[in-house]
């Protein structure tokens, strides 16, 4: 058995955020690492002579000012603009010194030039004795000098930005205030060179841009687990094969042109503010005389029907939209399962449409309805039966369903996945093996559009299914999420994923599967679909297609 990774924190105190709580937990309560070391930041503020309360004002009369103006743009953004948090709040303080009474502590200070913290030798000496592996900065500014080479395997940061486009800060607070299409994140081993460091980890979240705080706290929700995901990874494969991978990752030349992110000065948050300010109009404006509403659109052809603008809209009442379509054809028939959602609820549940060749379809019928939320019917057929796994995720469930009258009468059969939040679950029956794809979001308040996960299992009928060793499969929500049933085409296997940047439901891409078994896994993007044919059509998040008929659907701007 390998022996546990010793950990060091590097803490500016025992008070912490939320989510960096988070990442200690996991990290204590993990077979691979234990944290033997805390270091805190012992620099204290010099003792300033005191000051009558007219001295002090005179003094920061124009820090003041400064701080009114501040304060009068946070509230105009937090009152006109930021809507009401949905997330938990990843930067609210907790107390970590409970879980950490067991760990050795060093108070030490640091010359501050600058941003930059050069920690004095002896207490480079002091860390060094512990023989730490790794040491993790969760405080103190920018590390210089030797505490980067302290630990065995470096200092291991977050950037919470995409270092190539953004690099200084504030954390994901450029990426929604300018409406970036998605948020970056990365785990890095730093070097000398600010957010260029050896990266570990990288993905990309769909950015919030009417909130710069759930915008920052989905991000990190998620990006904490990418620290236990690399540690397991060392412990796992051993030093040489990590590193061996870490250096090929990280093989080319990166260079940096846009300029260095700073806290915004008052005039640039005057004008970012008034910006989303006409944006927010823009937003109440078109909820308020325009319906965007999911429709369903088809085409027959076939061959593969690759041209959008032949596909004829199939448009839902206003009170309701028709999504996420699934097809079975039998007898000369296709049967189209949809997410039938309805706006005065506020819950999907899955409905029916028939259609013949000639594309005559039938009203929608109600065939499966949850007190919880329903939609994704994924249905397939094995061994000459029917079955459906709808997207139970408001159950935190993995449900199996096996029609038992088609195609009207669906039994539930078992939870394939308990306590779980996952979503748009995708099978696949391949080698012998029945696969799952489903995008998870590992810790609350992290998005599920971001991190695709997939697992194994030797039976249908089975909640022992094993995860794949590189899960997350995919982390960028570009093109993690599932988008309809994986298909082959000239003894190609090609996978539909949704692009969630720019907007949820924005695109969809297919993707070729290029290796696949219980070990690896990777596929290439192939194709990339935008809602650029039709201008009222604002996205397309979903492609099945059976026999000659092709379906997708597409959110459609139309007058209330």
């Amino acid at each position: 058995m390998n022996k546990k990774l010793r950990v060091g924190l590097l803490l500016d105190s025992f008070s912490i955020s939320a989510w960096s709580l988070k990442m200690i937990e996991n990290i204590i309560n993990s077979s691979f690492a234990e944290i033997t070391l805390v270091v805190i930041n012992d620099n204290n503020d010099a003792i300033l002579p005191k000051k009558t309360l007219y001295q002090k004002i005179m003094n920061n009369r124009g820090k003041i000012r400064y701080l009114l103006v501040r304060k009068f743009l946070e509230m105009i953004y937090s009152n006109l603009i930021e809507r009401k948090t949905y997330i938990l709040d990843s930067n609210e303080n907790k107390n970590c010194e409970k879980i950490l009474k067991e760990c050795t502590v060093i108070k030490a200070k640091t010359i501050r030039k600058k941003w930059s913290d050069h920690f004095y030798d002896e207490d480079i000496k002091k860390i060094r004795e512990h023989n730490i592996d790794i040491l993790i900065r969760s405080g103190f500014g920018i590390l210089r000098g030797d505490i980067l080479n302290s630990a065995k395997y470096g200092v291991w940061s977050f950037h919470h930005g995409d270092n190539i486009i953004n690099r200084g800060g504030p954390a994901c607070f450029w990426e929604s205030m300018q409406s970036w299409p998605e948020t970056g994140s990365i785990l890095q081993i730093l070097t000398e060179d600010l957010d260029n460091g050896k990266v570990l980890y990288k993905s990309y979240s769909c950015t919030d841009n009417m909130s710069v705080k759930d915008n920052r706290s989905s991000v990190y929700w998620k990006s904490l687990s990418f620290m236990t995901r690399k540690m397991q990874d060392l412990y796992n494969i051993g030093e040489k094969d990590f590193f061996e991978e870490v250096f090929y990752e990280n093989r080319h030349p990166i260079f940096y042109s846009d300029r260095l992110y700073k806290t915004p000065t008052n005039r640039e948050l005057s004008l970012l503010t008034f910006n989303k300010v006409i944006e927010k109009t823009k937003l109440l404006y078109n909820n308020s005389f325009f319906l965007d509403q999911w429709i369903l659109m088809f085409h027959f052809k076939n061959e593969l029907s690759s041209s959008l603008w032949r596909y004829k809209k199939i448009i839902p009442p206003k009170d309701r939209f028709w999504a996420d379509p699934h097809i079975l054809y039998r007898e000369n028939k296709y049967f189209i399962f949809i997410e039938e959602y309805i706006y005065k609820t506020q819950k999907g549940h899955i409905s029916l449409i028939t259609m013949d060749e000639s594309g005559v379809y039938s009203k929608p019928e109600v065939i499966l309805n949850k007190s919880y939320h329903l939609s994704y019917p994924f249905v397939f057929e094995y061994k000459n039966e029917y079955y459906m796994i709808p997207e139970s995720n408001s159950n935190k469930t993995i449900e199996l369903y096996k029609c038992v009258e088609f195609p009207y009468k669906w039994e539930f059969q078992m939870n394939l996945m308990e306590d779980v939040t996952a979503v748009d679950a995708t099978i696949l029956y391949h080698n012998n093996r029945w696969w799952m794809f489903a995008n998870i979001a590992e810790n609350d308040g992290a998005s599920t559009h971001d991190e695709l996960f997939l697992f194994y299992s030797n039976e249908l009928y089975s909640t022992d299914w094993k995860p794949h060793p590189q899960n997350p499969i995919v982390s960028d929500c570009k093109s993690a999420r599932p988008a309809g049933k994986i298909f082959s085409q000239n003894g190609k296997l090609y996978r539909p994923s949704q692009n969630c940047s720019i907007r949820y439901g924005y695109g969809f891409n297919i993707n070729e599967i290029t290796v696949f078994n219980d070990q690896k896994y990777a596929e290439s993007l192939i194709s990339t679909v935008k809602p650029n044919w039709d201008k009222s059509i604002l996205g397309t998040h979903t492609f099945n297609r059976a026999n000659s008929l092709h379906v997708i659907d597409a959110l459609y701007r139309r007058r209330r």
